[in-house]
């Protein structure tokens, strides 16, 4: 039983450590791409950096009161934290409460605060669906009977966000799912099932959308359009080229001169490719298997079912969030609007990223009592 209790708290221990050295990471990395747009636009070449350390004290804020709240009730309120979340981001689609952003409704203006509630969606989202694949075998015997509140739950949030639009998020959520479905059952039927039913979907959306298309278009060749729908992948693959071994140097980046759109969100990842170098790239990427590994078995060792699937909800997104921001700024996939976690500028994300980490630690806390 000891060491039982030694190794949950290593490991929990060890999967903060990692996600705080991805936030200092980020901390210095936002700074370094955008002070030079921040001193041109707001005359303050920290601004981007001291509004990600609002989300972040918020965060830690969250993260304290959910620390607090008891396991039970976590998993009971759920559902209405779901609709919830769902309803606050439906929000973002009435004229009234939107604030665009280069042509997305994703935000709202809460007195200068603008907040992203997509963010809350994803994790409350997670949630719902580990109360739902919680809850007792003989209350649901068969796996496929399962899926059907789950898909369901799962097309509701996708018809919000896709009204925004953020296909990218929407994608990033239905690959989660479908990971946990497979933790859950791990029988390939029922995955590639559920992928055949993706497929069609997913070229569906793409193909109502002239936009997508275009980016689907821009992704099989970025040279036919260098000046228009290619520039952004095209200035990133510079940045990441000009990286080298080792770097240009920290705060060295050329293309933060204006030169690459959205460095210090969607594209952080190229400033720290060029900056950093291989070694920076490999020490970002090592953080995020190691995430990925510890917080996998740290899920295996708690005693709540309901715990364990918040867990492995946690890193699966964190995980295929990040390694969609990273294809998107290498070019193996197109551009998605998907933030690098924990990294990216966005205080709305780190805000609710961190609050999850309250979460985290109440269900390792109950599990060593």
């Amino acid at each position: 039983m000891l060491a039982s209790y030694y190794k949950l708290h290593r490991n929990l221990k060890l999967l903060f450590g990692a996600i705080g050295c991805l936030i200092i990471i980020g901390f210095i990395f936002i700074y370094s791409s955008s002070s030079v747009y921040a001193l041109e636009f707001v005359h303050d070449a920290a601004y981007f950096v001291k509004k990600q350390f609002v989300g972040f004290g918020l965060g830690l804020i969250a993260a304290f009161v959910l620390a607090l709240i008891p396991l039970r009730l976590t998993y009971c309120l759920s559902p209405l934290f779901f609709f919830g979340s769902l309803g606050i981001t439906f929000l973002t689609l009435i004229g009234s409460f939107a604030y665009r952003i280069h042509g997305s409704s994703r935000w709202l203006n809460l007195g200068g605060f603008i907040f992203q509630p997509s963010e809350l969606l994803k994790w409350s989202l997670i949630l719902y669906v580990a109360f739902l694949l919680s809850r007792k075998e003989d209350l649901v015997r068969k796996p496929y009977r399962r899926y059907i509140p789950i898909l369901f739950v799962l097309a509701l949030a996708s018809l919000i966000l896709l009204k925004q639009p953020d296909f990218g998020l929407t994608v990033t959520l239905g690959a989660t799912v479908l990971g946990l479905f497979f933790i859950a059952y791990p029988d390939w039927k029922y995955v590639l099932w559920l992928c055949l039913m993706a497929v069609p979907v997913g070229a569906l959306l793409i193909y109502l959308e002239p936009y997508r298309v275009k980016r689907i278009l821009t992704f099989l060749d970025p040279w036919r359009d260098p000046q228009g729908a290619g520039f952004q992948v095209i200035q990133s693959l510079i940045a990441i080229g000009s990286g080298g071994l080792w770097g240009i140097g920290v705060s060295c980046s050329r293309q933060k001169f204006f030169y690459l759109p959205m460095q210090h969100t969607d594209f952080i990842f190229s400033i720290i490719a060029e900056e950093t170098g291989f070694i920076g790239v490999f020490i970002v990427i090592s953080l995020y298997i190691f995430i990925l590994y510890k917080g996998l078995q740290l899920s295996w060792h708690v005693s709540s079912v309901f715990g364990r699937y918040v867990i492995q909800g946690f890193v699966l997104l964190t995980t295929i969030q990040a390694i969609i921001n990273m294809a998107v700024a290498v070019g193996l996939f197109p551009t998605k609007g998907i933030g690098l976690p924990f990294i990216s500028y966005g205080n709305s994300a780190l805000l609710c990223n961190i609050a999850m980490l309250g979460i985290i630690w109440r269900i390792v806390r109950e599990s060593t009592l």
